[in-house]
């Protein structure tokens, strides 16, 4: 469909891509590959999920971290890993495939709203965060980490939502923000602000008055955690009581790239606070759960046997 760099994509771009989906699985297809740059998979995957609701089939994203013109290439890997997924799993969700651990053993599904590039160039780069992957995937076989997904069905049935607004931004707060930057974005007709908090979802005193504007002009504000692991938890300190009541509203364990996607997919059906309110709250596709899973952060740092392995080298 296009033949752009990742970091080229965007609001046009998810849109058609999900139309497209739609008129495939339509024409009863049995799994979707898409193939996408490394740098924003993430992000597409996300706007997939939520563009994209209810598939029948897998749709399962693929991308490499080293040419394939190099000998430690993941390419031919990832894409028999990823097409192995669409034509056997029964998971019929937005997934990314990519290496677990930096060898050639295995790649991971990803759910797509709970992945995120989390190395610059390592070939296990993509991870999921707060959560554990879907399932494992080599050439001979699929194994199920979890039973909780959507599953495949015969039928042709799915919802394309392809909205999207594009005066949304991610602020990602760092000491001595200003608050021009805010009013700024206000002044500039931006009708939706994520921010990536410090902490359990705080940002300096400064900029309340510029949140208060914001908030008072329709601005619809989202806070998230730097951390990527763990809550917004904005009742326990003065600043993030603060916070909520200058306007901000808590994004659970959204992810900050994921409720970037999600408010600006919810601000293009509507612009009314309380159903934009619900319909961020509201989970859709795994990017909000109830909570982290115990080994989740174990996975995190490493393939699943390589943790186990590791683990047992220490504590003998």
């Amino acid at each position: 469909l296009f033949a752009v760099f990742s970091e080229n994509m965007g609001p046009m771009q998810y849109k058609k891509l999900a139309v497209s989906i739609g008129k495939e699985i339509e024409k009863g297809i049995d799994g979707i590959v898409v193939g996408h740059g490394t740098d924003t998979m993430h992000h597409t995957a996300a706007a997939l999920a939520f563009m994209v609701q209810d598939s029948p089939i897998p749709i399962v994203m693929v991308g490499s971290q080293r040419s394939s013109d190099r000998p430690s290439s993941d390419a031919a890997l990832n894409l028999i890993h990823s097409t192995k997924t669409a034509a056997e799993s029964d998971i019929a969700e937005i997934m990314v495939c990519m290496f677990g651990p930096t060898s050639d053993k295995y790649s991971l599904l990803h759910r797509g709203t709970r992945v995120r590039k989390m190395h610059s160039s390592y070939r296990s780069t993509f991870r999921t965060i707060g959560d554990i992957p879907l399932a494992m995937v080599d050439k001979d076989k699929i194994t199920l980490l979890r039973d909780d997904y959507k599953k495949r069905r015969k039928d042709k049935n799915v919802k394309i939502l392809p909205y999207f607004e594009e005066k949304v931004t991610l602020l990602y707060y760092y000491p001595n923000m200003m608050p021009d930057i805010i009013d700024s974005l206000v002044d500039n007709g931006y009708r939706g602000i994520v921010i990536a908090g410090t902490g359990l979802g705080h940002v300096n005193k400064p900029v309340y008055p510029a949140i208060r504007r914001a908030a008072e002009k329709g601005v619809a504000i989202y806070m998230t955690v730097q951390t990527l692991w763990g809550y917004v938890h904005m009742f326990v300190y003065d600043t993030g009581r603060d916070c909520m009541a200058a306007g901000i509203i808590p994004a659970e364990n959204m992810l900050p790239e994921v409720a970037y996607i999600k408010l600006g997919w919810v601000l293009g059906q509507t612009d009314d606070p309380e159903k934009i309110k619900k319909l961020m709250l509201t989970p859709i596709a795994g990017e909000i759960t109830k909570r982290e899973p115990y080994n989740g952060y174990l996975i995190f740092q490493g393939g699943i046997p390589e943790v186990e392995e590791f683990i047992k080298k220490i504590h003998k």
